[in-house]
């Protein structure tokens, strides 16, 4: 028992130095050092006769087991409230212990064993609450424990059994207590990453194994108290043999269970595998990271090998038309085609064969083997078509053979649903990063023009009508000076004034006129595109028949549009070229278009960028407008805008 208890020790204090090490930001380290020396401390106690500091290091164990169940993996407690508990606990057992201690011999053995259940109890509910709440990568950190804690309890199970019955083994506290070292070692291996990965799967077979003992321990002891006695000694040699041996049969069942499976598939079905072998694999591949191609070539692999099949072959595709996606053997075939009436029908069939394909699907038809096929559909739509094929001669096609088959493409179905569903997501996000790309570049570009305009506004405005301000205020003192000397002169200077001021007004008007033309305020597109017309390089004829009066935005966004495209073809277009000018409303928009017969331009990418088409582009934007370009050499342009209308 000493030696056994040495070792618990020396395993906990060796796990608290390499946790501590491998985790130095967390804190579960100083709590695993704590329970191996209130262990060596107890130990050293019991072993110099203080039974008083035996009691309370036994009590302070379980408050530092409470603490290490409630902080994993991290030794920290997850919240205030589980520290408080922890805080409690400690105190607790520290009372606890005293008052064994204080009391007599006759007490410790009650107090102390009240003491570890509460801790058990109280630290296992907190562990629990911590799992459900925890991260996935906490979670697998804290099923080390969980794997640790399922192989004491089986061992403790076992030992206690095997006691009460055959009286064996000799020293059975000896080896549960050599059973929890592996709790210390449990949370050294949730240190490592490698065995993070690794431990779903041991906990699934220690907790398998540990469910077939305890069926075969039930057994054995309802067979011992069926029997009514207290057994023989003979028999006690008897029973525990036979119980290790089923118990070791039991274990061994696990990993031979596969094998075993495809041994009685060979006996009942021949060479293949259960039928329904695709079925249950399908979906387990669906959650890898597997491209869907190579996903349904390993489908029609895995239909051919369970079937007994001459061939499987997969058909993916919409609109009518379905081409071979996988197949086993590998062939070339031709795309089938399905008319739009048809596609219906097929989509809503089951599992067919024979007649059925001859009528509905005379592209598969005319083969002497024996086929079935089943649409592959999602929400009535035809989505494929699964085709398999046995040799003529082979059994047909059973219920069950139809059931997978049906269930295979109903799960396809799912799948390339999905795929449509992923293709559609990325598109529409690629849509969406171009389109902010072009909304970031049309407002640096409107704010560029916008500095520019500001820039020829304030040029204009110095060089053209503040030179005549200017000069006007020169002329109007030198007639003031003028004017009782010279009084004849100074009405001819006055005249001057009078012309200069007629010009200054003139340029002023059309410079505002280039900024937001009066007449476009108060007649709306009707009457300032007619005006705007008259002063194109080319004849221009506007149609605006019916168009009423929209909101400003809108009518500044159509004028100055067209506006620009009457100069392009001016520009472009040739001297015999001529303009036609058209803006019509329908029920939710209104759309303009600027046509001439001129020469005509590559409309490539290259032009759609130029000035003037960006320009327009960026000011329909603006307001959730469109513009498209069409021309031809020799055969003129036109340029069409549409805006939505709230």
């Amino acid at each position: 028992m000493t030696v056994v208890q040495l070792s618990l020790v020396v395993v906990w204090a060796g796990s608290a130095v390499l946790v501590g090490v491998r985790r130095r930001t967390e804190r579960t380290a100083p709590v695993m050092l704590a329970i191996a020396c209130l262990a060596a401390l107890g130990m050293l106690a019991a072993a110099a006769d203080r039974r008083a500091a035996a009691v309370v290091a036994v009590a302070l164990l379980a408050a530092c087991t409470l603490h290490l169940m409630a902080a994993l993996p991290t030794g920290r407690p997850p919240s205030r409230g589980v520290t408080t508990l922890v805080v409690v606990g400690y105190v607790t057992a520290a009372g606890l212990g005293l008052l064994a201690a204080a009391t007599g011999p006759e007490s410790d053995n009650w107090i102390v064993g009240l003491t570890w259940a509460a801790a058990l109890v109280v630290g296992m509910r907190l562990a629990n609450l911590r799992y459900r709440t925890a991260s996935p990568a906490v979670r697998r950190r804290m099923q080390w424990a969980g794997w640790a804690l399922a192989v004491v309890l089986e061992v403790m199970l076992v030992v206690v059994a095997l006691r009460l019955m055959v009286h064996w083994p000799p020293h059975a506290t000896a080896v549960v207590l050599a059973a929890t070292g592996l709790v210390p070692l449990s949370i050294v291996a949730a240190t490592h990453d490698r065995m993070v990965a690794r431990v779903d799967r041991l906990l699934t077979a220690t907790v398998s194994a540990a469910g077939l003992t305890a069926l075969v321990i039930a057994a054995y002891t309802a067979v011992v108290v069926s029997l009514g006695r207290s057994l023989r000694d003979g028999e006690r040699s008897l029973l525990l043999l036979s119980m290790v041996a089923a118990a070791l049969a039991a274990v061994a069942y696990l990993p031979l269970r596969t094998r075993l499976t495809d041994l009685a598939n060979q006996l009942v079905y021949g060479e293949r595998v259960a039928p329904d072998e695709a079925l249950r694999t399908w979906g387990s591949r669906l959650t890898r990271a597997i491209p869907l191609d190579e996903l349904l070539l390993q489908l029609t692999e895995s239909l051919r090998k369970s079937m007994t099949l001459s061939s499987a072959e997969i058909f993916t595709g919409a609109s009518g038309l379905y081409e071979l996606a996988a197949g086993v053997p590998h062939r070339t075939a031709e795309p089938i085609r399905i008319p739009d009436k048809e596609r219906g029908v097929v989509a809503r069939a089951g599992v067919s064969g024979g007649t059925w394909i001859d009528v509905w699907l005379p592209a598969l038809a005319g083969s002497a083997q024996i086929m079935r096929v089943a649409p592959i559909a999602h929400g009535g739509e035809l989505l494929g078509l699964v085709v398999v094929v046995r040799p003529t001669g082979a059994t047909a096609f059973s219920d069950d053979d139809d059931r997978v088959l049906t269930e295979l493409a109903r799960q396809v179905g799912l799948a390339l649903h999905n795929v449509q569903l992923d293709s559609a997501l990325q598109a529409s996000l690629e849509e969406l990063q171009q389109a902010n790309v072009d909304l970031q570049e049309s407002r640096r570009r409107i704010v560029t023009a916008g500095d520019a305009e500001r820039r020829r506004l304030e040029r204009n405005l110095h060089d053209g009508a503040q030179q005549h301000l200017v000069a006007m205020a020169v002329k109007l003192r030198i007639a003031e000076d003028m004017i009782e000397d010279e009084p004849k002169e100074a009405i001819d200077v006055i005249n001057e004034l009078r012309s200069d001021l007629k010009d200054a007004i003139a340029e002023l008007r059309a410079l505002a006129h280039g900024i937001y033309p009066p007449l476009l305020s108060s007649g709306g597109l009707a009457e300032a595109l007619p005006n705007a017309a008259s002063r194109a390089a080319l004849p221009t004829t506007v149609e605006t028949t019916g168009v009423g009066r929209f909101d400003a935005e809108i009518e500044s966004t159509v004028y100055f549009c067209c506006l620009e495209a009457m100069q392009n073809a001016g520009k472009h277009a040739g001297a015999d070229a001529e303009i036609v000018v058209s803006v019509e409303r329908d029920e939710d928009r209104l759309t303009f278009e600027v046509r001439d017969d001129g020469a005509g331009f590559d409309a490539g990418p290259a032009a759609a960028r130029g000035h003037g088409f960006v320009n327009m582009a960026d000011r329909l934007g603006t307001i959730g407008g469109r513009l498209t370009v069409s021309s031809t050499l020799g055969a003129g342009t036109t340029i069409r805008g549409e805006i939505p209308l709230p």
